[in-house]
């Protein structure tokens, strides 16, 4: 094909030919809302480096989880903040814990909506970190004892999904054997499969309480260098029976998605984390760029990239687009 005789400029020619030849399309169903859910009664605290996204006691989280029903999107994935914090975040596998009592509060008043749970214990620790201290890092085995019993927990309160998010070798093995023992075959698991030690995570600490006291996380979250670590990593979730594979963060990390995409079959699941919210948002405050058109040209450039499901804290906005 050359031009003069071939113009590919002629199926760009109106909005009823580009929509007819489009190849990549974002579909409200591909969306995941997140939600901080917080101890305590009438709390909607926006976070400050987050604008238009809260910490909030169960009643606020309830009355969201129902506009986010009524909007389309089919799932939130849970956040807590407890009451206390302790060396082991005991709050994380508490029958009475913070999310715990969210997911009853949620399957009660919006039955319809999926609810998945981050497994993890760095926002219940009073250390900040993902698992057990041991020798000042955190213990591999003895934390996988703990998430475990942090997903069986969840599922007993009614969690559709459980997503462990920790980076522990094993965890996905030790979850799916704990939850199989106790009859919830039935759950899955939504694995943090490939999950970088990434500054774009600085404001979820903020909305989380999450921030480490010592230290940070490159002892188990991996090098943003690393392209063929990630297949490793997801090999051996899907092994393990991981029932998704997750990417996260997802903004420079598109071609990490494009790798999964090519190389497995399970769902794909890109995480749009708080800074990539977080920078559309003040680009946009200071009318630099029109923000809901950046927002949804990036939410396309992740499902374009393979991934099957998006979790974003554009979701609500992104679904009322989509609805026009």
């Amino acid at each position: 094909m050359f031009f003069p005789e071939y113009r590919a400029r002629r199926l760009r020619r109106n909005e009823n030919f580009r929509r007819m030849v489009r190849e990549t399309h974002l579909h409200v169903e591909d969306l995941i809302y997140p939600m901080f859910s917080a101890f305590g009664k009438d709390i909607k605290k926006e976070i400050p480096s987050m604008p238009g996204i809260y910490q909030q006691s169960i009643e606020h989280i309830v009355a969201e989880a129902r506009e986010v029903h009524e909007l389309g999107i089919p799932a939130v994935i849970l956040f807590g903040i407890p009451e206390q914090k302790d060396p082991v975040g005991q709050d994380a596998y508490s029958d009475d814990g913070i999310i715990q009592q969210t997911i009853r509060a949620i399957k009660a008043e919006v039955p319809e909506l999926t609810v998945i749970t981050d497994v993890c214990l760095c926002e219940y620790t009073d250390h900040g970190h993902c698992g057990v201290i041991i020798d000042g890092d955190v213990d591999n085995d003895e934390t996988l004892k703990l998430l475990a019993a942090e997903a069986l927990s969840h599922a007993r309160a009614g969690a559709d999904i459980v997503a462990p998010s920790d980076m522990m070798d094993g965890r996905v093995a030790a979850i799916r054997e704990l939850l199989d023992a106790n009859d919830f075959a039935h759950i899955p698991v939504m694995s943090y499969a490939v999950k970088y030690a990434s500054a774009y995570y600085g404001p979820f600490r903020d909305a989380a309480e999450s921030t480490p006291q010592f230290g940070d996380r490159r002892s188990y979250q991996m090098d943003p260098a690393n392209r063929r670590e990630a297949l490793r990593e997801a090999t051996l979730d899907e092994q393990e029976c991981a029932d998704f594979l997750m990417v996260k963060p997802a903004l420079a990390y598109l071609d990490i998605l494009r790798e999964l995409k090519d190389n497995f079959q399970l769902p794909l699941v890109a995480y749009n984390v708080s800074g990539e919210y977080s920078m559309i948002k003040a680009a946009a405050e200071k009318d630099w760029i029109d923000g809901e058109r950046v927002m949804m040209e990036t939410l396309l450039g992740m499902k374009r990239a393979g991934a099957d499901l998006i979790i974003t804290y554009h979701a609500k906005e992104a679904a009322r687009v989509l609805g026009k």
